[in-house]
């Protein structure tokens, strides 16, 4: 009998359903994508420079992109040689998109956050800043500031949004 079971359909599509990982396990098991790193000295082509210092209140002395294509993320330097602000892009598979955004804003410590419309993710205020992270179907788009105000990373995140048209 067990024989028989073990050879059914319903067997075998019980265990081709945990192959693409969920949401949840590929943030276990390592199934993101690293995080970027700074990579070439170059202008962010969805954000311009004197936006992020209007938008987080310090001046950017320079711009570094990672290497992720088509849409690398950009590092936004401030004049002492640190970050002050990061902007990511991820778009590719729902599940990876929603992963992305609950590692950087946590469902379980961050404030919900659904700016724009029909985004969904979280924000949340670090004794090193903050971070907006927001995703829409296959669509993540991430923030970090060095700022406390959660509000400067989202006016990023909605700029970034609607230069990419995402």
């Amino acid at each position: 009998m067990a024989l028989l079971a073990a050879c059914s359909p319903s067997v075998v599509t019980g265990t081709a359903t945990p192959s693409p990982p969920s949401a949840s396990t590929a943030a276990g098991v390592g199934g993101l994508p690293p995080d970027p790193e700074p990579g070439a000295t170059e202008d962010c082509p969805y954000l311009g420079s004197e936006f992020v210092a209007e938008s987080n209140g310090q001046h950017v002395s320079k711009v570094r992109v990672s290497a992720d294509q088509p849409h690398p993320a950009c590092f936004f330097y401030r004049p002492d040689g640190k970050v002050q602000l990061t902007v990511r892009v991820y778009v590719g598979d729902a599940k990876t998109a929603t992963a992305l955004v609950n590692k950087a804003a946590p469902v379980d410590s961050s404030n919900p956050a659904s700016d724009p419309s029909g985004w969904k993710g979280g924000y949340l205020s670090t004794d090193d800043g903050a971070v907006y992270a927001v995703a829409k179907g296959s669509a993540a788009v991430i923030a970090t500031t060095n700022q406390k105000q959660s509000v400067k990373a989202r006016t990023v995140v909605k700029k970034t949004i609607s230069a990419l048209k995402l």
